[in-house]
């Protein structure tokens, strides 16, 4: 099977993706999750017209020549609008958020006059409006504040429950099961033998898989057993991508593959002409997207970064850039060979504001260390020739 470039695998993975169904949740839990559906408001914010200040509810007419000295009839603190109506020569004490009495039109902020047992001194001149919220002046019922797909962050939860809503329409989170494999892999925590290690790329793609609106599911660690696998792979027949991690190479004991087509799915393609990542396999059973990558950590975290963080953004119809941006390179760096490379670099702020990239020197796919170290990624295509420092070039920001 000939290599795939990187575009035409990411086409092939997102090829008839669409955003998964809706589902009602509370606006309590609804933090990061993707609005399915336009919302309207419920109702009028303010529903009247309201006291921007504490002080008193006069008419305009009465302090148009100051100072005036007007009867206060009642008061009206937020919660409890006065009853009556405010007829010449009157005033209502009232307060922050406190509805405006009937027969109102202004209000004198409580600095601005001098009060009495029943009576209060205007001091300053007010206009009509003065220290008055009028109703809808945020919006009016009825009116789509926020559009469908939408991510709701704490200002759209706020905006949400002013429109009173209780429960919004979300898309339902793509469920992703991680199926690590190798008799070399142990739990965090564990003890391993001389011969093992200790398993990192599940939870690294699982905390990748939740940042970007997915639901993992972890299935744990599998032997290199072929019944295993496949009694593993059938696990997962339910969830809408099933990933593997390792076993997807050409050795004797991977047996990742095989697994796969003995649990009906269908593979599209196996290895792309990229680094690190080349042994990714690609497959679907019915909807389910099956994406078997490499167990190298940095290549599993690559491939998730260019591949199930794209499909996961579709099936919730995301639409934030995965784009690159451009930067100058640092240092120097050689010609590339066939294959698109995506090599580990800090970035820093030049002197005029540009984003300067410096690649690390070992690029090892089993280099941790200075892949969490690392700030992006450069993007080398194919046959790119040598490049010098100073010279700009694409970059994936590692936000993850």
């Amino acid at each position: 099977m000939s290599l795939l470039s990187v575009d035409d695998a990411l086409a092939q993975i997102l090829k008839g993706v669409k955003p998964l169904a809706s589902e009602n949740v509370p606006l309590s839990n609804a933090s990061g999750r993707m609005l399915s559906a336009p919302l309207k408001a419920q109702r009028t914010q303010p529903p009247f017209s309201a006291s921007a200040m504490d002080g008193y509810a006069v008419r305009a007419a009465d302090i148009a020549e100051v100072p005036v000295t007007l009867k206060v009839i009642g008061e009206a603190p937020a919660g409890h609008g006065f009853s009556g109506r405010v007829g010449k020569g009157k005033a209502v004490r009232v307060f922050t958020g406190a509805p405006l009495p009937k027969g109102t039109d202004t209000v004198v902020m409580q600095e601005n006059t001098e009060s009495r047992k029943d009576t209060v001194t205007v001091l300053e001149t007010a206009g009509t409006g003065n220290f008055v919220r009028n109703a809808g002046l945020d919006f009016k019922k009825g009116e789509t504040l926020l559009p469908g797909f939408t991510v709701m962050g704490a200002r759209q939860i706020g905006l949400a429950a002013a429109m009173n809503h209780a429960r919004i329409p979300v898309v339902r989170r793509p469920s992703v099961a991680l199926l690590a494999t190798g008799d070399e892999l142990v739990e965090p925590g564990a003890t391993p033998r001389d011969d093992q290690i200790i398993s990192s790329n599940a939870l690294a793609i699982a905390a990748m898989v939740t940042r970007y609106g997915g639901e993992p599911l972890d299935l744990g660690i599998i032997p290199d057993k072929p019944a295993r696998i496949e009694k593993a792979i059938e696990r997962a027949a339910d969830v809408d991508v099933l990933v593997t991690i390792g076993g997807a190479s050409v050795g004797d004991h991977d047996l990742v593959q095989a697994a796969m087509e003995k649990s009906g799915v269908k593979i599209g393609f196996w290895k792309i002409a990229m680094r690190p990542g080349k042994p990714l396999m690609f497959g679907k059973r019915g909807n389910q997207r099956v994406i078997g990558l490499p167990g190298n950590p940095v290549s599993a975290m690559v491939c998730t970064r260019l591949f199930i963080l794209p499909l996961i953004a579709k099936m919730t119809g995301d639409t934030r850039s995965f784009e690159p941006v451009t930067a100058v390179l640092a240092t120097g760096m050689s010609a590339n060979d066939q294959r698109q490379d995506y090599v580990r670099a800090t970035l820093a702020r030049g002197d005029q504001g540009q984003l300067r990239a410096t690649p690390f020197p070992r690029q090892d796919s089993s280099m941790q260390r200075v892949f969490a170290q690392a700030d992006c990624l450069i993007i080398r295509p194919p046959h790119a020739p040598a490049a010098k420092a100073g010279e700009q070039i694409q970059v994936l920001l590692l936000d993850f």
